[in-house]
């Protein structure tokens, strides 16, 4: 789930509009999108307006849900869905930390550690590489080592699901391409006159999306997942 702004008139005047959009990927491992709407901000409230009207469409099932640490998006989940798994993206987890690198020349000391940690190759070595982190820095970057041990969880969620899906979970990547082709198919129009108006090319652009994913290559292999122990393994991580 993520969202991107397009100009609009409203009441009078012109305005940023949040296009608000969610995309899964369904039991045969086929991505689709699955709902998409204009709303004023990014707020709580129309982030619940949004789940909303997905679980009247009939969504049901969510093993896990990916975005990035939007206040309002966050709050919404933790009302709508709260028993549903969230994974916060890698990437902006990883780009959130360099502003708290004391130096300009340990932003890509610190990017580095953040790779290592999210590319270790089990539960085990990430919960190593966590430590050996903090160790690392524990003086010479104090602020980040409180925002790793504060917030790196949230970006381990996809440890719990199979090893072969975990990439493609992990990031809300997925969204950020939806977002850029949104924007690069409506730049010609610059100035939307009403919501109605955005909505309808936004709808367009998705259909041509979900028609190209569900008619193309499988997004995640579902076969063979059978039954593991990585979600026990998963809570014993010590962080």
């Amino acid at each position: 789930m993520d969202a991107t702004y397009l100009k609009v008139r409203h009441n009078g005047t012109v305005r940023s509009q949040a296009v608000l959009i969610a995309y899964g990927v369904n039991y045969f491992g086929r991505r689709e999108i699955l709902w998409a709407s204009i709303s004023l901000s990014e707020a709580e409230i129309h982030w619940r307006d949004f789940l909303d009207s997905l679980v009247k469409r009939g969504l049901s099932g969510v093993k896990l849900i990916t975005s990035d640490d939007h206040s309002g998006l966050k709050t919404a989940l933790q009302s709508m869905f709260p028993s549903v798994p969230w994974q916060r993206c890698q990437f902006h987890m990883s780009q959130n930390t360099l502003q708290y690198a004391p130096k300009k020349y340990m932003k890509e000391e610190i990017a580095f550690a953040m790779r290592n940690i999210f590319n270790s190759p089990s539960i085990k070595a990430t919960e190593a590489m966590i430590k050996h982190t903090i160790n690392k820095f524990e003086r010479s970057a104090p602020e980040f080592v409180g925002w790793l041990e504060n917030n790196i969880s949230e970006g381990l969620t996809c440890l719990k699901f199979p090893h072969k899906h975990r990439k493609k979970i992990r990031t809300s990547n997925g969204s950020e391409c939806i977002n850029r082709d949104i924007k690069r198919k409506t730049r010609v129009a610059v100035l939307f006159p009403n919501d109605a108006s955005a909505l309808k090319l936004v709808t367009a652009i998705l259909m041509e999306i979900h028609e190209e994913w569900i008619t193309g290559r499988q997004y995640l292999d579902m076969e063979n997942l059978g039954s593991s122990n990585t979600t026990q393994e998963f809570e014993k991580l010590a962080i």
